[in-house]
């Protein structure tokens, strides 16, 4: 078993891991959903919930990004995080709740520990891109 996971992390792709477009697409839907409940950011979304061509927009845009950044085959081609975040004025305590939501997603999915644990490290990584208070 130990083998078989150190040949997974040499060789299989973070988006290979991640069940490819349509497994990220599956912990987008459930962050989104996560988010418009969480009480902590639902605010930030819920202004969305009768624009749902807005919704699916971010959605893909999240998606796209996720799937580049995971070694997926397409480029992503929207804005920087920085500059898609700019004017939100994002505190600490909401990055940390959107990436709990991320990161619940993926355990009710069943994604392992480790590839969580990348992930987790990826939305760290983001987060002073995206924190602008």
């Amino acid at each position: 078993m130990a083998q078989s996971l150190a040949k997974d992390l040499c060789t299989v792709s973070l988006f290979e891991r991640l069940g490819g477009a349509a497994g990220i697409r599956q912990i987008v839907d459930g962050a989104v959903a996560a988010h418009m409940r969480n009480p902590v950011i639902k605010d930030r979304f819920t202004p969305y919930e009768d624009q749902p061509d807005r919704v699916e927009e971010i959605k893909q845009h999240t998606c796209d990004f996720f799937a580049a950044g995971s070694g997926g085959p397409d480029r992503y081609q929207g804005r920087s995080m920085a500059d898609a975040h700019r004017d939100m004025d994002i505190d600490p305590a909401e990055y940390e709740a959107a990436c709990d939501d991320i990161l619940t997603t993926m355990q009710a999915l069943n994604y392992r520990r480790d590839v969580r644990d990348e992930v987790q490290g990826i939305l760290q990584s983001l987060q002073a891109e995206i924190i602008h208070k």
